[in-house]
């Protein structure tokens, strides 16, 4: 794919988050659009816009952001440049982490926090609920069952469509779903961190939709994904976009970046077909 054909993200196909929210197979991560660290706004605050206009104009129906991404410079970023929103754009945001600085993210999962947080999100999104509300970070000082009560509280009240989790293990994900159906799970998975592997499988049972975060690192070093790279005329990086689609259909990614181009990049994975032999090898290579 060129820049002037940099494809679409319906060619990954579709996937339904919830049950009632289908959106196509390649979404978007927005926590790169901001400053340096993940703090503070971004140096060109128009080319991060352009960066989510053109993301809506290649077919990315899905967005995932947070509260702490900034801290909340992603959130309105996202309402300035779509708002109002299309109709088939689901945007999914998190909360659970605060910000003290670039690179640092505590945790809070108190209710009060996360019942604030939610809040703060619907304001800046400018939506009267938000589509898929995930917890970013289950909290050590803090029962999972209380942080996973606000969000039920918080559905009750409308304010939240669906319940989804981050960083969580499988027991943490059934004492989750002791209280309210569980939507999505947002995990590191890459190549060569297979930690979640057993998750995206039982995702793949329950129609739990996993995201993956961090799923591209080390590529240049991986011989593997270099010859499939040559092969397919294509960036190591659309590569492992590929891999993903192919490994589980139950895996949505959201690759993210600051720049117009890298998302052209990105989105014209979608276009990639690897053979069965070909995401084998990659299976065995991380």
């Amino acid at each position: 794919m060129t820049a002037s054909n940099p494809g679409h993200a319906g060619t990954a196909g579709t996937i339904e988050v919830g049950g009632d929210l289908t959106v196509n197979r390649l979404g978007f991560g927005a926590m790169r659009i901001t400053g340096e660290g993940i703090w503070g706004p971004p140096v060109d605050r128009e080319e991060a816009k352009a960066v989510l206009r053109r993301a809506v104009e290649l077919g990315v129906t899905f967005i995932d952001t947070a509260d702490s991404y900034g801290p909340h410079v992603s959130e309105e970023l996202i309402a300035e440049a779509l708002h109002p929103y299309p109709d088939d754009l689901v945007i999914a945001t998190k909360g659970g982490l605060e910000r003290t600085g670039p690179g640092q993210w505590p945790v809070n999962g108190r209710p009060e926090h996360l019942i604030e947080a939610c809040e703060g999100s619907l304001r800046r999104l400018e939506l009267d609920h938000i589509p898929l509300y995930q917890f970013h970070r289950p909290d050590p000082a803090v029962p999972l069952e209380d942080s996973i009560g606000a969000l039920v509280t918080l559905k009750e009240q409308g304010k939240i469509r669906h319940i989804g989790l981050s960083n969580v293990t499988e027991d943490q994900l059934r004492r989750a779903q002791r209280l309210t159906p569980v939507v999505s799970i947002q995990n590191r998975y890459n190549l060569g961190d297979r930690r979640s592997e057993p998750l995206i499988d039982l995702c793949e049972q329950e129609r739990i939709v996993f995201l993956p975060w961090a799923p591209i690192q080390d590529l240049d070093g991986n011989p593997a994904v270099r010859q499939l790279a040559r092969q397919h005329d294509a960036t190591p990086r659309q590569i492992v976009l590929a891999w993903l689609l192919a490994r589980s259909p139950a895996i949505l990614p959201i690759p993210g970046t600051g720049t117009v181009s890298h998302l052209e990049a990105n989105i014209a994975a979608a276009a990639i077909k690897l053979a069965p032999a070909e995401t084998d090898s990659l299976n065995t290579a991380g």
